[in-house]
This record gives structure tokens, sequence and C-alpha cells, in this order.
């Protein structure tokens, strides 16, 4: 056994917002990967553009600094539950973690998530108190906080004896102490050093490497991500992929090592060092990649299960084909099963019919996440209504249930209790935080469908939700829907600002005049609880009598717009939202309102 004092792996780990990508940004400037001036606050570990413009991380991505002659090989984690499938893959790379705790927050959902992850696998942890320049800190108040999931998660005697730093990442600053003076993240850098574990392994014997991380390459083909378990790897080798009880014999192209935000050639890669090989085939997540000459594979990895499915079908409207470049189902199914490759906590099934799929993942984020990126790329489809993922557990009906924590100012409490309370949702804790109060609720995973927009409307856009997967629990019983019913086009044509004013007291318009809609169309929200078919394409009848009440000007009360979430949120069992490049549409799954009706009353038999 031979440790590899060289070398230091690492993994981030906090809850959404809390600092992670920008505390990798600051290591990154102070290790001269870039300039000092270069990219400030431009967060250079979020480069999808969608990470960018919501401010999340959504793929985990490695980097590699150099410190003291040692190298530092850092991977950035999602901080969203939904994203969860990265975390667990990417904590088998690493033997420590860097825990980052917001100094005002304290730990939230999804640090309890990440840690539990981290003390299963054995891994040496750093706690780091984040944002100790905010004026409403409570540093003393979180470590204890800290220190009390620490115990509750069954830490050992080990883990327990974190080393703790305390850090402004935005300025790159670390301090060992509150009251110390400094101006970089020397203390930082030397903890890493000094208490995450060198890699340990058999430097000499038979390769053996785990496949944590796909990408995909239009020149190369698939780029499998990994750590080095045993041995080492060079450009050309013959090696064994193992899958379950398969073997595929592959010869590795390239090896490439992480050197600051690069890859770069590597003649020789050995054990404990984090590895992209090319060249594999078709190799996938939690493949071992083995010796020619002694094969032997390594354990697969385990993750969570889907607990949320939607159907994706290709889009059927009456203006399908306009906007997209990509509108067969053939297109569809291959987008969705490359998807797959790289995803593995989505699952996609085909159904009955050719042109629908059902795909599963861990939320309503994962899943409206590759929609936005489908429609990005110019994919036309339409998606049905969000469905938790049931499951018979000894014969009884069981269904997901979520932790959710939702932080109000205190005169929105009794709104948001109330809300909850039809939702099925059970409290559990509640808390006082300087004018906020934090709530923790057990809720069926079914009853957040549409509830983060009713808490933007309920608390005037004050509330923060976060919710973390809890486990299985047998059925809780019906639950109410949407309480009020769709203003449905009833004709295709352009929009008209008459035909708008004259429906403005029937409910909430999604829609502007000008624009074109078709029979069967969502246009607006029934003040009602029923759906009621109408005109916005009505015209002015043009006469030579005038009266001076019908030349007044007409009012519009500006019309809501639906982001892809939300209207995946708001469609009920019977609605489907389209989604081209260019427009989110509601719409019926029946757009004739004859054979709707005729459906609507088959059903209630």
């Amino acid at each position: 056994m031979t440790t590899n004092e060289k070398l230091r792996n690492i993994a981030i780990i906090a809850h959404v917002d809390h600092g992670k990508t920008t505390l990798v940004d600051a290591m990154l400037r102070q290790s001269h990967v870039f300039r000092s001036n270069e990219q400030v606050g431009e967060r250079v570990m979020d480069s999808g553009d969608i990470e960018r413009e919501r401010g999340i991380t959504i793929l985990s991505k490695n980097t590699a600094i150099l410190y003291d002659g040692i190298k530092i090989n850092i991977v950035d984690t999602p901080g969203h539950a939904d994203f969860g499938g990265e975390v667990e893959r990417v904590l088998n790379m690493v033997d420590g973690v860097l825990l980052l705790v917001d100094a005002f927050e304290g730990p939230m959902p999804q640090t309890k998530y990440v840690l539990r992850k981290a003390l299963e696998q054995k891994l040496k942890p750093i706690v780091v108190i984040n944002k100790i320049d905010r004026p409403d800190q409570r540093v003393d108040d979180v470590y204890d906080e800290v220190l009390e999931l620490f115990m509750e998660l069954d830490a050992d005697d080990d883990q327990l004896d974190f080393p703790v730093i305390y850090a402004t990442a935005r300025d790159g600053i670390a301090k060992f102490e509150m009251e110390d003076q400094n101006d970089n993240l020397e203390p930082l850098m030397q903890t890493i050093v000094k208490e995450i574990p060198a890699p340990q392994g058999d430097l000499d014997g038979p390769l053996q490497m785990m496949v944590t991380t796909l990408e995909a390459d239009d020149y190369v083909g698939r780029v499998a991500i990994g750590r080095i378990i045993r041995g080492s790897v060079r450009p050309n080798q013959n090696v064994v992929v193992i899958s379950g009880d398969h073997e595929t014999k592959a010869k590795v192209g390239k090896v490439y090592v992480y050197q600051g935000l690069k890859r770069v050639d590597a003649d020789v890669a050995g054990m404990g060092e984090i590895v992209a090989l090319t060249g594999l085939g078709d190799v996938s997540i939690g493949y071992t990649v083995a010796d020619a000459e002694n094969p032997e594979a390594l354990p697969t990895i385990n993750i969570d299960e889907p607990t949320l499915s939607m159907t994706f079908g290709v889009n059927t409207s009456p203006f399908a084909g306009r906007e997209g470049q990509f509108v067969t189902s053939r297109h569809l199914r291959d987008r969705l099963f490359k998807e797959i490759e790289t995803n593995v906590a989505m699952h996609v099934e085909e159904t009955d019919s050719a042109d629908v799929f059902k795909v599963s993942g861990r939320g309503e984020l994962h899943l409206s996440i590759l929609i936005e990126q489908m429609r990005r790329e110019g994919y036309e489809l339409q998606v049905g209504k969000p469905e938790v993922v049931y499951k018979t557990i000894n014969g009884q009906k069981c269904e997901p249930m979520e932790n959710l924590t939702v932080e109000v100012p205190q005169e929105y409490m009794g709104a948001v209790m109330e809300a909850l309370g039809t939702r099925k949702a059970e409290l559990s804790n509640m808390t006082e935080l300087s004018g906020y109060i934090r709530m923790e609720f057990f809720i069926p995973a079914r009853g957040l469908i549409g509830f983060r927009s009713e808490l933007l409307t309920s608390t005037k856009g004050n509330g923060i939700m976060n919710h973390i997967f809890h486990g299985y629990v047998p059925y809780k019983g019906d639950m109410s829907g949407r309480s009020h019913g769709s203003l449905v086009a009833f004709e295709q044509g352009e929009t008209t600002g008459y035909g708008i004013f004259s429906l403005q007291d029937r409910g909430t318009m999604f829609i502007s005049p000008g624009q074109q809609v078709y029979e069967g169309m969502i246009v607006g929200e029934n003040a009602r609880d029923i759906d009621m078919d109408i005109n916005p394409c009505k015209k002015k009848n043009v006469t030579n009598m005038r009266t001076s009440a019908s030349d007044e000007a007409i009012r519009l009360t500006p019309p809501r717009i639906l982001s892809l979430e939300q209207a995946l949120e708001y469609i009920n069992d019977d609605e489907l939202v389209e989604v081209t490049p260019e427009n989110i549409r509601l719409r019926k799954a029946i757009l004739d309102r004859t054979a709707r009706g005729r459906a609507a009353k088959n059903a209630r038999k």
C-alpha cells in the first residue's frame, strides 16, 4: 500500500447559494490559474448558459490547483436537491470534503443531505463558515448547529473532530479564528493539505478505475472521467471495460489530467489521480475500467431513484413545425436517450405510443432544466403534468415524501401554514431568525407541485423554500387540485385588444393583442373553478353609428406571463405545455371542444 503525498482530492459541498462556486473561483485566482483582475465575479466554474442565468450549479465540474508543490483536485458540486445524482457520483472520486455553510442561514436541507452522503463514505470533512462579513452573521450559533448536525448524522469521533475555517469567499479571505487579520486563502489551503488524507492504494498493481462522469465530444466520442483506484494508465493501453457480468475489450485513446481550468495530455497517470480517458467506446457511468490481463470490477455506484415523472411527446398542435428545428419522434427519442447516458438520476421509458416517452427525474427543476436545454437546442415538444412515482412496498401503495424548509417574514406565517395544510404537510420544527420564521415540514412530493408560485404570491416574493427527498411512506390520501378553471380559445386566429378587453372580467389573461392562438389553446385562468371556452380574436363591428361610450380607449390589464416552471406547475391532468424555441404555450390535450366535452362526460360516468 503506497500513499501519493503529492496529491489531494476534495469535493466542495453545500446548500444552494452558500458560495461553493465563488470559493473555487477565489482558490483558482489565488493559485494564478488566471490573472487576479480577470473574470472577477464571473463564476468561471458555472460554464453553462442556464447556470449563469439562474446562478445555480447544475453539473459537477473538475479543476485542479497547485499549492506548495502539492496538486489539489477540486470537484465543484451542485447544491440543489434535484441534482443530487451528480453529488453522489463525484463523492466516489475524493478523500475529503469542504462543507460550506452560510454564516447566517446555517445548515439547510441540502447541507444535511450531502453531508450524510459524505459521512457514509467515511470522507474527512473540513467545515468552512462562509459570508462572515454579513452584518447579520451568527457564527457561534451556526457552529453549534453544524456540530448538532454531525451528531444527528452519527458521525464517528474522527469526523466530529472537524477543523473549522472562517471565510469570505467573495473577497478571497480565510481565517483560523474570527479575530485574525488576513487577506488571502492561505489558512484554507494549509488546512486542506494537512487534514485531507492523501490517496492510498497499490501504485504498481493492475489498473482499476471507476467511471463517475461522462462527457460527450463530437470528435473523440465519449470521454470517461473518474479516479484511478489502483495501478496506472497510459495512452494506447489495452483495457477491459466491466459492466456487471459483461466485459468488453477496449484501447485507451488519450489520457488527460486536470490543470487549472484545462485538461492536459498526460503520458501516464497513477493511483489517486482524477483522469479523463478517450477511446473506450460504449462506456457508461458505474462501469469499471480494468487491466486487460487481470480484470477486476469495483463495487457499483448506488443512485437514489427518481421521484417525479412526466410525458414528453411530439408537438401535435396546429402550430407544430413552425418554430423548431427538431420536431419528429426520432429526434426526440435520440435526444432523450443521449441525455440518460450522462444524467444517471434520470430514466426514460418508451410508452405504447411511438410519439410519447415517459421521463422520470428527481424533481421539477431537474426535468425543467432538461426541457429548457432542449428548447434552446431547437427542439419542439409537448409535456404533460408532473406526476410522482408511486411504489408498492409490502403490498401497500407508497408515495415519496419530502423534507420542506420554508423561510418567511412573520406576518406571512399564517397564510403559508394554511396553504400547506391543504397539501397534507405536517409541521416538524419552527425557529425564529431575526424577523424571519423558519418552518420545517414533512410533505408528500405531489403536494409540492405548484407550491413555489403560490408561496411567492402569498408572501409578496419574500418566501424562500427548499426541499429534499425523505423517503417513501404509505399513501396519504387524495388531495384537492387547482381551484380555478382554464379559459380556452375556441377558434384559430389573431387576438385583438377588443376581444381581450371584453373577456377581462372572466379571469386572468395569459395573452396580449396580436398573438396567434388556436382552438384548444389555454389563454387565461378562469375566476371560477370550471373551464370556459372563449373567443379572444373577436373583432369590433364597424358601423356608421357612433356613441361616446364605444369610442373610449380600451384599457387592458397586463397579461400574466408564465415561465416554463410555472407552466408545468399550473397545468391540470387534461392539459399540456407546448414548448418551442420561441414560445411556451398551454393547451388542452384534446383540442376539439366537442370531443373534449364528450371525454369529460365519459370520465364522470
